[in-house]
């Protein structure tokens, strides 16, 4: 048992010696108690937009809670201040004041309102290959020699696969068909913000990162 806690100790020493050599770091959250921190601006937001990110999403849950009352799901993901909502409701009147509810939260640019009106809420197992089909989208692009995997944002809901992201067209095409090609998605929704080539080196320039490698096939 020592050695075990022993062995915990140094890993949190670790971590915290790792957190102290980043910049543009935010609070991590490990057992309920800050521990360390993570890079965030890899995704090409600042770190500052990143937290605005989470404080929408957390905003926007407290609000659709108090009217979901028959087991409705109700996903809210904020990339860049541009709000995303997935998952199931009742009715069509539901859905609207969902979205009316998030439109409102302070900084919130954009509602893509992508709720389905149900009349039974899907199975848990649904929501698993949901989650499996989201690891292998993630674990696919992560392949990808011409696309940096920590750009690009990947929600699932009932075999949809939902990309977000701030991406060059080149990049958003390439990440859509390797989407497209993972077994069981039914379909791929693209909610990118785009910005051109010269852009994307301005981005990589900022944050310390090599040119990507760019594919001729990937533009065919």
């Amino acid at each position: 048992m020592k050695e075990q806690w022993r062995r915990t100790g140094l890993a949190i020493v670790a971590a915290g010696m790792l957190a102290g050599s980043l910049s543009a770091c935010v609070p991590l959250l490990v057992g309920g108690g800050a521990v360390t921190g993570v890079l965030v601006a890899s995704d090409r937001r600042t770190s500052g937009m990143y937290l605005e990110d989470i404080r929408i999403e957390q905003k926007a849950a407290s609000l659709y809670r108090e009217i979901l009352q028959n087991g409705e799901r109700v996903s809210v993901t904020s990339f860049n201040r541009l709000v995303l909502l997935t998952g199931e409701v009742r009715t069509a009147a539901e859905k609207a004041q969902i979205e009316r509810l998030v439109a409102g939260v302070e900084n919130v640019r954009s509602v893509i309102n992508e709720l389905e009106v149900v009349p039974f809420i899907s199975s848990i197992s649904q929501r698993s290959k949901d989650t499996f089909i989201t690891s292998k989208v993630k674990a696919s692009i992560l392949d990808a020699k011409d696309l940096q995997a920590n750009t690009i944002k990947v929600v699932t809901e009932m075999n949809v696969v939902y990309l977000m992201g701030i991406l060059t067209p080149r990049e958003a095409k390439r990440a859509a068909e390797i989407a497209r090609g993972v077994n069981d998605v039914r379909k791929v929704v693209r909610v990118f913000e785009t910005i051109t080539e010269e852009e994307l080196a301005t981005y990589q320039t900022r944050q310390g990162e090599a040119p990507v490698e760019q594919d001729p096939a990937a533009n065919n």
